[in-house]
């Protein structure tokens, strides 16, 4: 009864932040930590957890009236904003400059940073719907119903889809030797 509550009163929130966006800092306190939790465990600097974190709360602002209520709680909107943020920095990563693998260690770019924008990169490259199951499962770190639910599948299928996904992926990193 309490979860219902809970769902409906934040389902309230985001109406009232969508009428008056004054309201928006109430979703704001009520989800900062986990927001920064999320992506602080995915960056290497407080610094840059935090610029991340803004980020993901100024775009849910801007973006606050194309929101539509589907009965998953509000920070799983957020978590999803705070992913492509972070796909996009990955991206932005690689593609700044060419520079040779010792340069990289002198500038102190992260190998492990360079790895996962790189995995990123073919993870574009699978179909639409295995890049949604990856996305979710891994980034959004979804559990297997909560995905069934999102994609409107059943669980089954969301696992036999996240097999051919990781098989396509696995084909892929041992084409490009990731």
């Amino acid at each position: 009864m309490k979860a219902l509550e809970s769902k409906k009163g934040e389902q309230l929130q985001v109406e009232a932040a969508q009428t008056d966006p004054a309201r928006f800092a109430e979703l704001y306190e009520n989800n900062f930590d986990r927001v920064y939790a999320y992506i602080a465990r995915r960056v290497r600097s407080r610094e840059e957890a935090e610029d991340l974190t803004a980020d993901v709360f100024r775009e849910a602002l801007a973006g606050l009236s194309r929101f539509e209520w589907r009965g998953l709680p509000f920070a799983s909107w957020l978590l999803k904003i705070a992913a492509n943020l972070l796909s996009d920095r990955w991206r932005q990563a690689v593609r700044r400059q060419e520079v040779g693998t010792d340069e990289l260690d002198q500038i102190g770019v992260n190998e492990k940073v360079e790895q996962q924008a790189l995995l990123w990169q073919l993870v574009e490259t699978l179909p639409a719907d295995q890049q949604r199951v990856i996305r979710l499962r891994f980034v959004d770190q979804k559990s297997l119903r909560e995905t069934a639910i999102e994609l409107g599948r059943s669980e089954g299928a969301v696992k036999q889809l996240q097999l051919r996904a990781l098989e396509n992926l696995r084909e892929r990193i041992g084409r490009n030797h990731v």
